[in-house]
């Protein structure tokens, strides 16, 4: 029988406009001193805290201890419940490319396969084609709305 590992939600004082930095300092140093760090969360519409998914206490603190901007985890963990309404809309940086093989997951295409012909990043949106349309008509989507299939790179066309 496989043990479950069980993940306890911290919250990290951050100084106000600096959670970006913060995470990429914790992140860093979970990977570095391989701790049991799962996530760290930033949640969208409000400043001054992340969210760190750890093992346990020591981990979470380890991965916060000597970070410029951090000022110290919670005494108190959060429940996921609690946060889980600000993750909605929590934007996720994809690793999509030009020409991959991507399938539509939401909206009025939802199921349809289309290949990547442009992406904006800024506006996180990109421009698909449908690989089943009989003309090639250029879509623009979210860029969350979309899910790679396959990469273009792997495959080798005669």
């Amino acid at each position: 029988m496989e043990q479950e590992t069980k993940s306890v939600i911290y919250g990290l004082r951050t100084t106000a406009n600096r959670e970006d930095q913060v995470m990429d300092f914790v992140s860093s140093n979970a990977k570095r001193k391989k701790l049991e760090v799962y996530s760290v969360i930033r949640p969208h519409g409000m400043r001054s805290y992340i969210f760190v998914e750890a093992g346990n206490r020591a981990d979470a603190e380890q991965a916060a201890f000597n970070v410029p901007y951090a000022r110290g985890i919670l005494p108190k963990t959060v429940e996921y419940k609690e946060i889980e309404h600000m993750l909605e809309q929590v934007k996720y940086e994809m690793n999509i490319q030009k020409n991959d093989v991507v399938e539509i997951i939401s909206g009025p295409f939802k199921r349809e396969n289309a290949k990547v012909t442009r992406i904006d990043k800024t506006k996180e949106e990109v421009v698909v084609e449908l690989l089943e349309a009989a003309v090639p008509i250029p879509i623009t989507v979210k860029m969350d709305s979309v899910k790679v299939i396959r990469r273009e790179t792997e495959e080798k066309e005669e």
